[in-house]
């Protein structure tokens, strides 16, 4: 996992910054509370789209194209374990084209671009803080603030971007139930230093977020029903059948018998962990093919058309805006 994730990483880097209204970067300036994050934009335009390359990806959006609308519903999006915030652009893409505006972050302690920290466990404590930061600032500093609606805020995570929705949906983990870290791909490869116990997690509970879609999370730090009371948001979950990379169908079943909250379970047959990822271009698959090629019975190009409509359509009916096309 160590290594396809650091050749992910460089193809990554790779990528030209992009600079637009329709398909930009931003930035969030670092603070007391954290580091600062950098994410990746999409927002609706009304001119056709462009093919811009980002390293190994074409992203479909407009430079320099002004927002279209106002009081728009606004979705954050958490990637998986040393993602990046481009792991699902094309589900951003089919939501912006929807209707709404959307944020990728990189968490800074689990990004791809920070090798030297994302093995160590402690990211999993700065994870929800991150979404946070980001949230304030699209409300109150971000140049398209004025056009968000605040009571239409939507939260798409994937693998460890699920396990933070579960925090900031109001779960409480508790850490006892990882397995020993380093002890598999889910901790991956830990330094010598690196420290061996987890923190309690403060209550990181995010009542502005409205909504969540999940995506095989990492849930088996909430085993425990208890620590799932306090959730009262839709929560719309996927489980692939097949799992990986720590990642247990069994507990993703688990999580969703013991979800006390309105919640969907839907169940990606033939599918893998990783089937959640954006469609590899030729480059990557063959760089990384671990993360990029399913299994043969399973079409990762169809089944992200299927789930991105879904995802609109459970946005479209769990968040109340005045305004979504």
């Amino acid at each position: 996992m160590f290594f396809r994730a650091v050749t992910l990483a460089f193809l990554l880097i790779a990528a030209p910054v992009v600079q637009a209204a329709g398909l930009k970067k931003i930035e969030v300036p670092a603070d007391h509370t954290g580091q600062a994050i950098t994410a990746t934009q999409w927002s609706p335009c009304a001119r056709p789209a462009k093919d811009i390359q980002a390293g190994p990806f074409v992203i479909s959006g407009v430079r320099d194209c002004p927002v279209a609308g106002k009081n728009l519903p606004l979705i954050l999006i958490s990637h998986g374990f040393g993602g990046a915030s481009l792991s699902h652009h094309d589900t951003a893409e089919a939501l912006s084209d929807a209707g709404f505006i959307v944020v990728a972050l990189n968490h800074p302690d689990d990004t791809l671009s920070n090798t030297e920290r994302f093995h160590n466990r402690q990211a999993l404590l700065t994870r929800a803080t991150d979404v946070k930061r980001l949230l304030d600032y699209m409300l109150t500093s971000s140049p398209d603030s004025a056009i968000i609606n605040p009571n239409s805020i939507g939260f798409f995570g994937f693998s460890r971007g699920g396990y933070t929705g579960l925090i900031l949906a109001g779960a409480q983990p508790d850490f006892k139930k990882l397995a020993p870290p380093c002890a598999n791909e889910a901790g991956a490869t830990c330094p010598d230093n690196t420290p061996q116990t987890v923190l309690l997690l403060p209550p990181s509970h995010e009542r502005r977020i409205k909504a969540f879609a999940l995506a095989d999370p990492l849930s088996s730090v909430f085993a425990d029903p208890t620590s799932l009371k306090n959730i009262s948001h839709p929560i719309d979950l996927w489980a692939s059948q097949n799992g990986g990379d720590g990642v247990s169908p069994k507990d993703v079943l688990a999580l969703a018998q013991n979800l006390p909250s309105p919640s969907t379970l839907h169940i990606a047959q033939n599918a893998g962990h990783f089937s959640f990822l954006t469609v590899c271009p030729p480059k990557l698959a063959e760089a990384v093919p671990d993360l990029c090629i399913d299994a043969p019975n399973f079409n990762r190009a169809a089944f992200h058309k299927d789930f991105n409509e879904n995802m609109i359509s459970f946005f479209r009916k769990t968040l109340s805006s005045e305004r979504i096309e």
